[in-house]
């Protein structure tokens, strides 16, 4: 290999190098529970460390068992929401479009608020 290989090969890995430490720096935290919220109105939030299952309604139940949360149960015509990946320390999100019920991982049962922006006009 010429040396202009070897210094465009080593920069190549110091760069990826770099980004990866960048990311691991930067990388938000995991899910450590569910929020849910019904019509744009929240319902609440549970802890993924809990096994529990949760009636949200009359139309949906979701379930935590293992740290991961599914959707068990929905009463509408396409079930969708019972076929999404589950919410894990990773996080996701469940939507059911037609009972308006939405599922999301944050970062824990005890943070209620979140981060605040400004918005200037």
């Amino acid at each position: 290999m010429k040396k202009k290989e070897l210094i465009l090969i080593g920069s190549i890995l110091a760069a990826a190098a770099i980004l990866s430490l960048a990311m691991a720096f930067f990388r938000r935290s995991g899910s450590e529970s569910i929020r849910i919220t019904v019509a744009g109105e929240e319902y609440g939030t549970w802890p993924l460390s809990e096994d529990q299952t949760i009636e949200i309604g009359s139309t949906n139940v979701c379930e935590i068992k293992n740290g991961r949360a599914v959707m068990t149960e929905a009463d509408c015509p396409d079930h969708l929401c019972m076929k999404q990946a589950p919410i894990d320390e990773n996080g996701g999100v469940i939507v059911c479009l037609p009972n308006q019920v939405i599922i999301e991982g944050t970062g824990s049962a005890d943070d209620s608020d979140e981060e605040a922006v400004d918005v200037v006009m």
